[in-house]
């Protein structure tokens, strides 16, 4: 990619991160008066050089076009659509369709008709604009003409969009007859509320390192690594001549252990990207793939058998580190990497499955990172302080130990893929009651393996159970118990997110797509507006995932508390839209997305389509708060685990909802 294009995603990228973006588009608009009550309104653009935009008409599956969106007013009526000069014409073998664009300079008008010199004319461009990237803005326009004055307001390209979509094309055309859009007006002061959207970018990157850390920890005490730790020390330390030079070739094969890792993140992120991964999340492929790989893990971890890289590539990458030099420190952290693949390879791959489902492309990243930086401190540390090596327990039999707890653990993560896909196809074999007997049934039988009651082949004898081993079991115990109550009925807040929701059971009566706790809600946005149009309530949007566990986290924690589930239930319409739902649209209701080109097939894709164009995200859970003409009522909100803070979010929409009335 040329450097331009890697620029321009840099600044986009830091843009999002921190709320600032680049504004290569500047909008002056004038009005010519034609006397009579007739203006022109003129809309003129600048572009940044090498930037262009394009046509408010282009071909299905080319780029976005720009739209026009005006405020409905009684005061003046649009004379005809708006006007655009001639634009450059030219294939683009990126959309694969002709596309009509503009640089530099480029001037629209509509022609009014104003009934009163007090009218005022509102309402806001949609555009695209690229230089080898792109980026969505939009800018908001205001036309007086009492006073003969017209200005424009500029508005970053939407990190929180304002706008809802809804049939409606008398309003605005979009010149392919699309559904039209209504810009909702500036949010009324006395209500509370954030100034600015939340966010959970920084505390999800948070998690997802800490995640890595505890997973390297994890990997740390594995047959595969631990004997490494006291054995690669000394030999750096004797090798090296000196305690200096030793210290430091340590440090270099920790760095290149990180290193290594990083560039694995970095490889599944440049290879796939966070959002292919997260659409993904619920693919029945995958999901099924990453069952049975994790099922066959857990069977290697038990000794059944040895998952191993092939031998000629460990015995490559170890005859390259016996050349020396910093190249040969290297390759011995790599030949670390790969002999020790079948202990970290399942550990990784959760890890960076977890991580890639996160909304950010940093995440795989900042996993690997976590999950190095604590598989690669201990060389460094022992190697300052070599003594410390005496302190460490002696490799045996407790490995091996450590290595099957965690393919009891791999085995019950393995479900968790297989639940994802019956929940996103409603196929209905893994309802929430077998699911938590199968994990019950893993923790008992892990408990008895640590009291020493199963043995597998590759255990020692142990003459006793150790203290430490026994407070595992019996925490291992505990847990198990606290499972059973779940399959009849009893929250778990423990773990909400890893089961089923709470409505996806056996014994429930109902529906599949029943909401939680028992909520009336709507599956399908227009019919749920419709309902708050003739019950004449606010609506709360709730874009959620089969696969999401935040979301289930949200239900079961937060939307279960009486103040919140009151509001949910008395004060608000609920449209709840699954974005991973695998539910296939009829052929008349498909249609190519003009945001990213690919047609929409399911009811999943056509939520997410729908989610990421209007509020240029597609993260969830996400709740939007709309009045029942579809304007918003507050800035929305991502994951909200305070449920005060939940509390507050409804009121100030309900605050919102009265004022207007």
């Amino acid at each position: 990619m040329k450097k331009t294009s890697l620029l321009l995603f840099f600044l986009l990228f830091i843009g999002n991160v921190f709320g600032e973006m680049i504004h290569p588009a500047h909008w002056t608009f004038t009005k010519e008066d034609n006397k009579n009550g007739e203006f022109t309104l003129i809309f003129k653009v600048k572009l940044d050089a090498g930037w262009h935009t394009y046509s408010q008409f282009t071909e299905d599956g080319g780029p976005l076009p720009m739209v026009f969106t005006f405020e409905n007013s009684d005061c003046f009526k649009r004379i005809g659509k708006v006007t655009e000069p001639k634009p450059h014409v030219e294939y683009d073998s990126l959309f694969m369709v002709n596309v009509s664009s503009f640089e530099k300079e480029v001037t629209f008008k509509q022609k009014v008709k104003v009934s009163s010199p007090n009218c005022i004319i509102k309402g806001k461009i949609d555009f695209q604009v690229c230089l080898e990237a792109c980026t969505n803005q939009d800018t908001l326009f205001s036309f007086s003409f009492g006073d003969m004055k017209s200005e424009a307001v500029p508005v970053a390209p939407v990190l929180i969009d304002t706008t809802v979509m809804i049939k409606n094309p008398e309003i605005v055309d979009t010149g392919k007859g699309e559904d039209a859009q209504i810009v909702s007006g500036q949010l009324e002061e006395g209500c509370g509320g954030d100034a600015q959207p939340t966010s959970k970018t920084d505390k999800s990157l948070i998690a997802i390192f800490i995640a890595g850390l505890l997973g390297g920890l994890v990997a740390l005490v594995t047959p595969c690594v631990f004997p490494m730790i006291p054995m690669t020390v000394s030999f750096f330390t004797k090798r090296s001549g000196s305690r200096r030079k030793g210290i430091m070739n340590a440090i270099i094969y920790a760095l290149s252990i990180i290193g290594i890792y990083v560039a694995l993140g970095l490889l599944v992120t440049i290879t796939f990207g966070s959002d292919a991964l997260n659409d993904l999340s619920s693919n029945a492929f995958f999901n099924l793939s990453f069952f049975i790989i994790f099922v066959i893990f857990a069977i290697s971890f038990f000794g059944a058998f040895e998952i191993t890289l092939p031998s000629w590539m460990i015995n490559k990458a170890d005859s390259a580190s016996d050349k020396g030099g910093l190249m040969g420190i290297f390759f011995m952290a790599f030949t670390l990497s790969l002999v020790s693949f079948s202990c970290t390879g399942p550990i990784i791959g959760t890890l960076l499955v977890e991580a890639a489902h996160g909304q950010s492309y940093l995440g795989p990243l900042v996993g690997m990172f976590g999950f190095s930086f604590a598989l690669a401190v201990p060389f460094a540390i022992f190697a300052l302080f070599p003594g410390w090596l005496n302190s460490l327990p002696k490799s045996g039999g407790w490995l091996n130990t450590v290595k099957v707890s965690l393919g009891f653990i791999e085995l019950a993560l393995a479900f968790k893929f297989l639940s994802n896909v019956d929940l996103a196809y409603h196929w209905g074999f893994l309802k929430r009651e077998l699911f938590i007997a199968i994990w019950v049934v893993i923790a008992i039988m892990l408990g008895l393996y640590l009291i020493g009651k199963i043995k597998l082949s590759h255990d020692s004898d142990v003459p006793y159970i150790s203290v430490g081993r026994l407070i595992v079991a019996m925490i291992v115990f505990s847990f198990a118990m606290y499972l059973v109550p779940g399959i009849w009925g009893a929250p778990l807040r423990l773990i909400s997110g890893f089961p089923p929701p709470e409505f996806y059971k056996e014994w429930q009566t109902g529906k599949v797509d029943e909401c939680p706790h028992d909520l009336s809600c709507f599956h399908d946005y227009d019919e749920g507006m419709a309902y708050a149009k003739a019950q004449n309530k606010p609506v709360i949007v709730d874009f959620t995932g089969w696969a999401c566990v935040n979301c289930r986290k949200m239900e079961d924690n937060v939307w279960s508390d009486p103040k919140v589930l009151n509001k949910l239930r008395d004060q608000y319409v609920l449209i709840s839209l699954y974005v991973d739902d695998k539910k296939a649209l009829p052929q008349s209701e498909q249609f190519v997305s003009p945001l990213s080109g690919k047609t929409i097939k399911t009811t999943g894709n056509k939520w997410s389509d729908f989610q990421a164009s209007k509020y240029n995200t597609n993260s969830q859970p996400y709740y939007v708060l709309l009045d029942n003409k579809g304007n918003i009522l507050a800035q929305p909100k991502g994951y909200t685990p305070d449920i005060q803070t939940y509390v507050n979010f409804l009121d100030e929409g309900l605050c919102r909802y009265k004022k207007r009335q």
